[in-house]
């Protein structure tokens, strides 16, 4: 019987290029893949599902995907869910590809990934489990989102615009305070239905002057602290989008780490990922200690348990390893 194991990494988002209907294309998500955390799924053949009761609606939507009978399968060295790092993606995709090849298959998890409910807004995390780096995807056509999302299967995930490997100096402060975990599911569904209904056109005029004549060339160049402020900034103004949904430009209390996060020399740009809880810090090798004391004061500073880790970016997708 062939076991079947995929392994991949969490990922940040920074943010969406358009959310306002009155430009062409909407969404557009910008973010990095991470070599850390990681999580594993295993996988072998079945004839009936075999799976802790966390992993069943990802092993369901797989085997009917695949048109398979069952599979047994089991997460190890996961991570927390729905605290920005973008589990949800990476654990369907993996549980995809463990299942497709525990059987004998091959898949292209791109394209069976809507089957999914993945990648419907953003394509980054279903990029950065292709090839990690650091991503910018072309988004949808907007008429197809005027009111509501399309019916599953009728879209596809979007391409990625651009990928880079970032310079492997790079690392990034990841703070995770132990809050409620962010938005998923039909409250996010809803969330995201408002902001676009109402969402200012000329914000993202400014996130597309940001991103070509800032971010994208701090990326390849190189430049450390102009990519850190050009995140920063993207992810202020998407922040300004979602104010209303989420009790400011940053969920409570990303905020008060931010703010306290910036004042240390060692970090070079801060931001919310996705919906939070986890904020993240831009830094390098060299910084790596002192930006993660700079995490762990934040949390001590008011009073919050939580997780601090330095990583750094991946520079490649999902592995897999047959037994």
């Amino acid at each position: 019987m062939t076991t079947v194991a995929v392994e991949t990494g969490a990922r940040l988002h920074f943010g969406f290029q358009n959310l306002s209907l009155a430009h062409e294309r909407l969404y557009g998500g910008v973010g990095v893949g991470l070599a850390e955390p990681r999580l594993t799924v295993r996988a072998e053949p079945a004839t009936t599902i075999e799976c802790p009761e966390e992993l069943r609606s990802y092993i369901d939507n797989a085997v009917d995907a695949l048109g398979v009978e069952g599979a047994t399968v089991e997460l190890t060295d996961g991570y927390d869910r729905h605290v920005g790092l973008g589990s949800g993606t990476q654990i369907a995709l993996a549980a995809l590809v463990a299942i497709a090849r525990a059987h004998g298959k091959s898949v292209d998890p791109r394209e069976l990934a809507p089957q999914l409910g993945r990648g419907g807004r953003s394509g980054v995390g279903v990029a950065t489990f292709e090839s990690g780096g650091f991503v910018v995807d072309v988004g949808h056509p907007t008429e197809r989102f005027t009111t509501a999302p399309p019916g599953p299967g009728s879209w596809s995930v979007p391409k990625p615009l651009g990928r880079w490997t970032l310079p492997d100096s790079w690392r990034f402060l990841l703070v995770t305070p132990e809050e409620p975990p962010g938005r998923s599911g039909e409250e996010e569904d809803e969330s995201i239905r408002t902001i676009v209904e109402r969402a200012d056109g000329s914000i993202a005029d400014d996130i597309a002057t940001l991103l070509t004549r800032r971010l994208l060339p701090a990326v390849v160049e190189g430049d450390l602290s102009a990519f850190g402020t050009a995140v920063s900034r993207l992810g202020r103004l998407n922040g300004a989008w979602f104010a209303d949904e989420q009790g400011g430009v940053y969920r409570p209390p990303a905020g008060q780490l931010i703010d306290a996060l910036d004042s240390s020399p060692a970090v070079l740009g801060t931001g919310q990922s996705s919906w939070g809880p986890t904020v993240y810090g831009v830094t390098n090798a060299e910084r790596a200690e002192s930006a993660k004391t700079a995490g762990s004061d934040a949390l001590d500073e008011f009073g919050l348990d939580g997780t601090v880790r330095v990583v750094a970016p991946s520079d490649s997708g999902a592995t897999v390893r047959e037994s």
